[in-house]
């Protein structure tokens, strides 16, 4: 009887640890796929050079990680990751001008 009572309370352990695995992972799967869902990834290459001067201008001594492109009623917004030489990411959009926008 201890035998069993013991292999019935290892098995409800286990089902709790990886239930709790599963709900995080949905968890972070969620927060990953949200950020890029208007937006077209593009190459460095295709940023317009309004958008490349301003932020070499406002973050000096940064480097571009991605840039993604949307097409907006306004026109295209670029959202660019910017990886600072504190070596923070920090994402900036901008319109064509290189002006930011909300």
């Amino acid at each position: 009887m201890k035998k069993v009572l013991v292999a019935v309370l290892m098995g409800l352990g286990s089902s709790v640890a990886f239930a709790q695995v599963v709900k995080d992972s949905i968890a972070v799967e969620t927060v990953v796929q949200n950020p890029q869902d208007e937006f077209t990834k593009i190459e460095m290459k295709d940023l317009p050079e309004a958008v490349t001067q301003t932020i070499a201008k406002t973050y000096e001594g940064s480097s571009i990680k991605e840039a993604f492109v949307a097409e907006k009623e306004s026109g295209k917004v670029y959202k660019v990751i910017v990886t600072t030489k504190e070596a923070k990411d920090v994402t900036v959009l901008m319109n064509e001008k290189g002006e930011v926008v909300e």
